[in-house]
């Protein structure tokens, strides 16, 4: 990450009730919008699928959309026309270099970003430029943007305590560490004409920790459609869990839980998605003596993903760390019940005791009871929780999104779609305390 100071001017956090700096233009016009993403398929995380989605949703509707994101190899930088979200849109793929000590992670080099982000915008001539975090592409486009007068919108997908998991940071740094990443943070999307997050909780995360105020709580969103709910009476005690295999996610809390379950149950478990930490979870199953009922489901097709979800009887989620959960609301798209922990953005999405349940973080035992308590539970109370998943997911339509951002594109101000109750600092705060005690263990072995 370059020092974001030099060549830069003080700048103020944005003001959304005052008239933009670049006019609203013709609503009927189509738009140029540059994407601008740290992270980007074939990478798998929220923000590469929110990205990808978006893109291919705006170029559905006519506009003519530009990503802008590290290229996915060496000698694979360039111009490509690539399909995603069903679309194909350009793909400007910038050199970049793996970042060792992570699994997979690839980087734009920051010492380019700036010559990078001048030659394309002043190729593309874009209308809008949308940054999907501050990190190195961000950062180069949100000021090659305003120097151009070029709209900026900015998106936070991103916390700092997940930057440091991989870095090579001590961890009695990692306090000073994180409080500067806020404040560079808040340097960058303080540039953006309006900075939105995927929930309201995520939101009230960046307003606690920059100067910026009225962020905007905007879902990544959903095609509902793609999934397919089963209501047929279950056969079996499927639980899946879908996402990356990362410490993040807090995988060894569901294996572990599932261990707890009674065996008459007959459960299953089910986890769909590859990951570093994919060989240590098998050890952990095989000591827990389950190993027969957990199988791996490594870097699957699209099509196998949502099957998963369709015969699935209960979906688990135990990260602690998500700004939304694309998984989850994929989950909830298939009628799935969620068990999850409480945390972040997870009870916008798990309504205690109508669609699923919510346990504490790092809970094992309440883990179990949770998910024993949907395993037994009767018929007709389960395709209760079901009906209930698919009518919150309703309110995160992708088609919703999609216009949400077409209105800030233009320079309009617009109400938040999703009616959220914003939460107070001291439930933030707890978060935080929570995701320190699961690491808890952690430091104490590192002692």
């Amino acid at each position: 990450m370059g020092n974001p100071t030099v060549g830069d001017s003080p700048e103020v956090a944005p003001a959304y009730d005052a008239v933009p700096a670049v006019p609203a233009g013709d609503d009927s016009k189509p738009l140029t919008v540059v994407i601008g993403s740290d992270t980007f398929a074939p990478e798998i995380n929220g923000s590469a699928t929110f990205s990808a989605s978006l893109a291919g949703g705006l170029a559905r509707r006519g506009h003519t959309v530009h990503i802008v994101a590290p290229a996915a190899g060496r000698h694979k930088n360039g111009v490509f026309q690539e399909e995603h979200g069903g679309e194909m849109v350009t793909v400007h793929r910038l050199w970049s270099w793996r970042y060792r000590p992570h699994p997979w992670l690839r980087f734009a080099l920051p010492w380019r970003i700036q010559s990078n982000s001048r030659r394309i915008l002043d190729s593309v001539q874009p209308d809008v430029v949308h940054i999907q975090s501050n990190i190195v592409i961000g950062r180069g486009l949100s000021k090659q943007a305003v120097k151009r007068k070029i709209r900026l919108i900015a998106t936070n997908h991103v916390m700092p305590e997940n930057l440091l998991e991989f870095s090579l940071v001590p961890r009695f740094a990692f306090g000073m560490v994180i409080r500067w990443l806020w404040w560079d943070a808040n340097h960058i999307y303080s540039r953006a004409e309006a900075m939105t997050s995927p929930t309201r909780r995520a939101a009230d995360l960046v307003e606690a920790h920059t100067k910026i105020r009225g962020v905007l709580a905007i879902s990544c969103g959903l095609e509902s459609s793609n999934y397919t709910p089963s209501f047929a009476p279950r056969t079996e005690n499927l639980i899946v869990f879908v996402g990356r295999v990362t410490s993040e996610k807090q995988i060894d809390k569901l294996v572990k839980a599932f261990a707890l379950l009674d065996p008459a149950l007959n459960a299953k478990l089910e986890i769909v998605g590859g990951g570093e930490l994919e060989g240590e979870l098998k050890h952990l199953a095989e000591s827990l003596g389950v190993a027969e009922n957990v199988k791996f489901d490594s870097y699957v097709s699209t099509e196998f993903l949502r099957n998963s979800l369709t015969r699935a009887t209960v979906f688990a989620m135990p990260s602690i760390a998500e700004l939304q959960s694309i998984a989850t609301m994929e989950a909830l798209a298939s009628g799935l019940p969620v068990v999850a922990a409480n945390a972040m953005a997870l009870p916008h999405l798990v309504h205690d005791g109508k669609n699923g349940y919510l346990f504490e973080p790092g809970d094992v035992e309440e883990f179990a009871a949770r998910l024993t308590d949907v395993l037994t539970m009767p018929e007709d109370k389960l395709q209760e929780f079901k009906r209930e998943s698919l009518k919150i997911v309703e309110a995160h339509d992708i088609n919703r999104t999609i216009s949400t951002f077409e209105e800030l594109y233009r320079g309009h101000k617009v109400v938040e779609p999703l009616i959220e109750e914003s939460l107070p600092l001291r439930e933030i705060i707890r978060d935080r305390i929570a995701r320190v005690r699961a690491k808890a263990p952690k430091l104490v072995r590192a002692r």
